[in-house]
């Protein structure tokens, strides 16, 4: 690194020459070494998008004009050019102004705290005190002081990850189904008459039965008989009775499953069997839906007394209703039930895989979400998300996940159009927003990205909305807001350990640097070359020379372009002269 060395002494004689005529100007500028200028932060940093610094000036006694007026400029210069940070003017006792006013006989002092934009040629850099001063109609240029060497720009490491969102997918490859059928009995009597065996949901039973028998992919679970008696006569006889309609109709649909060739297990449980002698339970639910007189009579009954015996003679007590009753409640409660479960076996990966290839618009939306999971091969997956977009158009996951993978592609454009027509589907959701907002972030539209961010998480805070405001407040240079927010996303990264450690500028405590550390070691992604550039750095502020030099050889075996900017790095500026530094950014 080149740099100009001007005597600052010689600078100030060749000016004495000049103002030989300018008598107050004169001294001034020859006095000038006598003012001390000092830089908040010793080396000037870029946070946020800019670069801050407070200086301070200090006037001795007896130096400043009463008559003068100075112009303290701080400029930051650099090979591609220089900027300018704000002027602060000062005033001498007896000019009519309105600036900050200097005392000749104590002398005095200013603060001036401003920033400017940042840009990548600041690295290398002077920031260097400009002044000029002025009395009348003279002025004189008093030669500039160098301040400060360099800006850090390590809060410019932050990588570009924010985390979009993928919908799931809501696949089961194996699913249940159920088909059931009522069977009905005269009164007192456990037979099976042909009538129900012919009865249409019967008939509709042993159908299901036979279909599902042929099917590969259709395996028998099991069987839930039920069987009842109604609550009227003799509880010894209607036990007895509800039993051998129990045993009927096990024994009938044994017979259907055999015809079937259904394999019937040997386990006990395949046929999950219960009888109920009365079944008053299914007697109230009846009473309730119909319109009998005096129902509500009959119903407290039911609420008042436990005992069967009782219930039936206080029922059959309200003879108006009890004729009713016995022609159109208890009929319907003399059967046994019968309900089929069935495994229904999907399709395997392999399947799924080659139909999302060569005929999607055989699988279901759920398949082809599924299938898409499958490969890792980012434009595969985007064929198989787009046919669901095709087949299912109101399907929002569907778009989502085009724009998802479009982003993995780098596709940006295509990505918003596919998260807009998600949006379409529905405004308010957050998964939608967040991606949007990625897009924008990834754009560089910081303000539009926000924008997202926020809406998302006004309707659900999630994890991956909670990282990217995260990014935001860093890029911004909030650092404790950012902290705050990697906390609750619960994700270990580069960024949230670079947040860490930028947040000593608020603390001052070096307790940053060790939890930036801690957080370094359990990123998932341990081949990131950055993850031990950061190490490098930490170990310039601790102080450890083996924390730099192990860390920063690992950082450019993993990305060698880390050399060249290791080399004009401030952070590693006290090293640029180092033997074991300029070995390994060689």
């Amino acid at each position: 690194m080149k740099r100009k060395n001007v005597s600052y002494l010689a600078s100030i004689l060749l000016t004495a020459v000049f103002l030989t005529s300018c008598g107050g100007l004169n001294k001034m500028v020859k006095l000038a070494p006598e003012v001390r200028y000092s830089v908040t932060p010793e080396v000037l940093a870029m946070h946020g998008d800019s670069v801050e610094m407070t200086l301070k000036g200090t006037f001795p006694p007896k130096y400043f004009n009463k008559k003068a007026t100075m112009t303290v400029t701080p400029v930051l210069k650099y090979e591609a050019g220089e900027k300018a940070f704000e002027t602060k003017t000062l005033q001498g006792e007896d000019v009519q102004a309105n600036n900050q006013v200097i005392s000749f006989v104590s002398g005095g002092g200013f603060d001036l705290t401003s920033k400017i934009p940042y840009s990548e040629d600041m690295k290398i850099s002077d920031l260097e005190i400009r002044v000029k001063a002025s009395i009348k109609d003279k002025s004189v240029d008093v030669p500039a002081q160098k301040v400060v060497d360099g800006v850090i720009a390590t809060a410019n490491l932050l990588e570009k990850d924010p985390k979009s969102i993928k919908a799931d997918d809501k696949f089961v490859r194996v699913t249940t189904q159920s088909k059931g059928a009522d069977i009905h009995f005269i009164i007192n009597k456990a037979n099976i008459r042909n009538s129900e065996i012919k009865a249409e949901d019967m008939a509709a039973l042993k159908e299901y039965v036979k279909e599902a028998s042929e099917k590969s992919n259709y395996e028998f679970k099991g069987v839930e008989l039920l069987a009842y008696a109604s609550p009227d006569g003799a509880i010894d006889l209607n036990t007895k009775l509800a039993a051998n309609r129990l045993k009927n109709t096990q024994k009938y649909f044994n017979k259907q499953l055999k015809r079937n060739k259904v394999d019937v297990p040997k386990e006990e449980n395949f046929f999950k069997s219960e009888s109920t002698p009365e079944d008053w339970e299914g007697f109230q639910k009846l009473m309730q839906n119909s319109n009998i007189q005096d129902k509500d009579l009959i119903l407290r009954v039911l609420s008042m007394y436990s005992d069967p015996d009782v219930r039936e003679k206080e029922i059959k007590n309200i003879s108006a209703a009890y004729t009713v009753i016995a022609d159109e409640i208890l009929p319907k409660l003399r059967r046994s039930q019968l309900k089929v479960n069935i495994a229904v076996i999907g399709y395997s990966d392999s399947v799924l895989t080659e139909l999302s290839k060569t005929n999607p618009d055989t699988l279901n939306l759920e398949e082809l979400m599924y299938a898409a999971t499958l490969t890792e091969d980012l434009n595969e997956q985007l064929n198989i998300y787009k046919a669901v977009v095709k087949k299912y158009p109101e399907c929002l996951r569907g778009h989502n996940n085009v724009g998802y993978v479009n982003i993995k592609l780098n596709k940006l454009d295509e990505a918003k159009a596919a998260f807009e027509e998600a949006k379409k589907i529905d405004a308010n959701n957050a998964m939608v927003l967040n991606n949007l907002g990625v897009v924008a972030f990834l754009q560089n539209d910081l303000e539009a990205a926000q924008e997202y961010y926020n809406a998302a998480a006004g309707a659900k805070q999630g994890k991956e909305i909670s990282y990217n405001q995260a990014i935001i407040k860093v890029k911004k240079g909030e650092y404790e807001s950012a902290l705050d927010l990697f906390a609750s996303s619960k994700y270990n990264t580069f960024n949230f350990a670079l947040a860490k450690f930028l947040n000593f500028k608020n603390t001052q405590n070096a307790d940053a640097f060790e939890a930036s550390l801690g957080i370094l070691k359990n990123v998932e992604n341990q081949d990131d070359a950055l993850i031990y550039y950061l190490k490098a750095i930490i170990g310039v502020h601790q102080q450890n020379a083996d924390l730099i030099y192990n860390n920063l050889r690992t950082a450019v075996e993993k990305d060698a372009s880390l050399k060249e900017k290791a080399k004009t790095d401030i952070e590693f500026a006290k090293y640029f002269e180092d033997d074991t530094f300029k070995s390994i950014v060689q």
